[in-house]
């Protein structure tokens, strides 16, 4: 337990062991936490719960410090199991319990638990006094799932926003302004680029609407990682810039070889981006963290995508990276190709078609080379990065000019 505000608790759970999350989907570093909390007032809310392995911790500390009894409502902004996994345990201590979720959240809890619990549906607007506080409730639907809201704690200027602004990160410390400035917008930027980047519009609709309520806000909590005091909005506008098509000019050049030829030829490519002055990072698929990689993807106002041919198809490991870059549906990024083989050569073009797909405009034609690369075939790949780096350059710097 950790008091963040007068009378509003953080009552969570610290994974500092976690490494893989949505299965194995997600990669956590730096593991996470579970962000419940707690508000002491004439009434007792709970918003939101821990995942569904720690209930029986969770709801322990509940009663060793306020009492079960004592707990007036529950508020579950969002019924995925790692922010309501403890609810049929808590239920089973105080099965009448209020519910206050949104209508499609009773519906999901439902589907999830398999029990009729007493839901209690709102809609954004709606409100609960609580005494010295006022919940009010903010609908936020696909952000990240259909059943979204965030809670705003009126009279303690807190926004409660549960999967928005958050992160996978953990740490001995609460606050923003006591943690490590570059791994917290790591983790926030990694964050977003995995998880929210297909709902773009929807982000800049809601930060619309949220601003238009004129809410004061002191403190953004969110449901995982560190918690926002110090200066709470920039986490909102750094959400204005990820959801605007957001890119830093450089290029990703990802790949995978088998025998090293298509390596040979992405270290040329990334050669000829550099001396363009394009800044290129290199990634083999095979060797990388996939969310890191869709990091990195994001970041980036162009990718370069190579593989070997095998099976005339390309290697595994680059297929399910573009497997998730085509579900992620980036906007205003452009790509092409490359790859070696030695008898049939499909990958690139199998390549070039994926990234199409995906919304990527394919702004050069695919490069392939039979066999190991020559001298001259390398010089040809340090061609090929200058040429696609002019095209970047072109892109960006009328962009540029614009935001200055």
């Amino acid at each position: 337990m950790f008091e963040i505000k007068d009378k509003i608790y953080w009552v969570g759970y610290k994974d500092w062991e976690l490494k893989r999350f949505h299965g194995d989907e997600y990669s956590t570093h730096r593991g996470s936490s579970y962000n419940s909390y707690l508000i002491k007032d004439e009434k007792l809310a709970l918003v939101d719960t821990v995942w569904t392995p720690y209930h029986e911790g969770f709801v322990e500390d509940l009663d060793r410090l306020f009492g079960l009894d004592k707990i007036d409502l529950i508020v579950i902004n969002h019924c995925e199991v790692d922010h309501a996994g403890s609810l049929s345990y808590l239920l089973e201590k105080i099965p009448d319990t209020p519910i206050y979720c949104t209508k499609k959240g009773s519906e999901m809890m439902k589907k999830h638990f398999h029990k009729d619990w007493n839901f209690q549906v709102v809609k954004t607007g709606d409100s609960v006094n609580l005494g010295q506080y006022k919940l009010v409730f903010v609908e936020a639907p696909m952000l990240h799932w259909p059943d979204t809201m965030m809670t705003y704690v009126q009279g303690a200027n807190l926004l409660l926003s549960n999967d928005p602004f958050g992160q996978h990160y953990v740490s001995p410390r609460y606050f923003n302004d006591q943690v490590d400035q570059g791994e917290l917008y790591y983790e926030a930027l990694k964050y977003y680029a995995n998880i929210i980047t297909p709902f773009n519009k929807l982000v800049l609709a809601k930060i619309k609407e949220v601003k238009s309520l004129n809410l004061p806000i002191d403190m953004i909590a969110p449901s995982h990682g560190i918690i926002w005091r110090d200066n709470p909005l920039q986490i909102i506008e750094k959400y204005e810039q990820w959801a605007s098509n957001y890119h830093e000019g450089s290029v990703t050049i990802l790949y995978d070889t088998m025998w090293g030829a298509t390596k040979k030829m992405a270290l040329a490519m990334a050669r000829g981006l550099e001396n363009k002055g394009v800044p290129a990072k290199v990634i083999n698929t095979a060797k990388y963290d996939k969310n890191d990689i869709i990091t990195e993807v994001f970041r980036s106002k162009g990718i370069i995508a190579g593989s070997s041919t095998i099976n005339n198809g390309v290697l595994s490991s680059m297929a399910a990276v573009l497997e998730i870059i085509k579900g992620l549906k980036f906007k205003q990024k452009v790509a092409a190709s490359f790859g070696s083989y030695g008898w049939s050569g499909e990958s690139p073009k199998i390549i070039e078609e994926w990234l199409r797909e995906s919304g990527f405009e394919i702004i050069q034609e695919s490069k392939k080379i039979n066999w190991d690369p020559t001298a001259d075939e390398l010089r040809e790949c340090v061609a090929y990065g200058e040429a696609f780096g002019e095209k970047i350059k072109a892109l960006v710097i009328p962009e540029q000019a614009v935001k200055a």
